[in-house]
């Protein structure tokens, strides 16, 4: 069976607002639904080229600030930025949807957590994403939840969990100060063989990263907090800051595709601090 280019962007794109809308109703459920995420929509300055919904939520006694972003744009890069995306070298022309999560947390105990997948097309076509976990306190038990939850869905769809945690462990990394941004997770990228396959490995990483962000918080959303550890969370977050505005690819593409600068920028913490 043969699965049209109509179809397979069809499908994505319904995926990706489908996952926008169980992610945010399980948030909501860890905020024992007494708080809502705020839905702002957006469309791109240029008609037919697409746009995106964000919903937000702040000041709730899980998260402090999460927000769960999906667009579906299309359009034509600007000549200096086709180098950097794979088959966008000679017209330009791409059309990307995808998720994007970043959620930090109120209780400095909980690790912020970061999760996105995605599916571009320009002359090629692809799937990347990935989760990835940024605690301010050290937790070896967290760490080896998270990364066994990763393993078992990259094994399951037959997945080189090694080379993805390896390229997550590279990507998200400080040079400047010579540091990991957290514990990791798995990244990839450029998925271009076998569409059905890798599909379905996004869907199951999808209903992953709302298994896992539930575990996450349920061993610590109790747990008791001081001044001192919040400000050493608010320090971590300085250094999530520095990643995001200085290396982050979905940033960049963010502001090289025309997309709301609201939306790109929600990744940042509500309060960071630098010594």
């Amino acid at each position: 069976m043969t699965i049209t280019p109509y179809f397979k962007k069809k499908m994505t794109d319904s995926w990706f607002s489908y996952l926008q809308v169980q992610i945010c109703k399980e948030f909501e459920h860890l905020e024992n639904n007494r708080i809502r995420f705020y839905k702002r929509e957006w469309n791109k300055k240029k008609k037919n080229e697409g746009g995106g919904t964000s919903f937000l939520l702040t000041g709730g006694k899980v998260f402090e600030k999460v927000g769960v972003n999906k667009s579906t744009v299309s359009g034509v890069f600007a000549k200096k930025f086709r180098s950097k995306i794979l088959g966008a070298s000679k017209n330009g022309k791409y059309w990307a949807s995808g998720v994007s999560v970043v959620a930090h947390m109120k209780n400095p105990k909980i690790p912020a957590i970061h999760f996105n997948t995605r599916f571009i097309v320009t002359s090629k076509e692809w799937f990347g994403g990935g989760m990835d976990v940024t605690p301010s306190h050290k937790d070896e038990k967290e760490k080896n939840i998270v990364h066994d939850q990763l393993k078992k869905i990259c094994k399951q769809n037959k997945k080189n969990y090694k080379k993805y945690k390896k390229w997550c462990d590279d990507y998200f990394f400080l040079p400047h100060r010579n540091e990991a941004r957290g514990i990791g997770g798995i990244f990839f990228d450029y998925e271009t063989k076998n569409w059905v396959k890798n599909f379905k490995f996004i869907r199951d990483l999808g209903f992953a990263f709302i298994d896992i962000s539930k575990l996450i918080v349920n061993r610590k959303k109790k747990l008791k907090w001081t001044k001192a550890d919040k400000e050493k969370q608010y320090l971590k977050r300085g250094r999530y800051v520095e990643f995001n505005l200085l290396y982050d690819r979905g940033t960049r593409f963010g502001l090289n595709s025309g997309g709301n600068i609201n939306s790109i920028l929600m990744s940042l913490p509500p309060k960071a601090k630098w010594k």
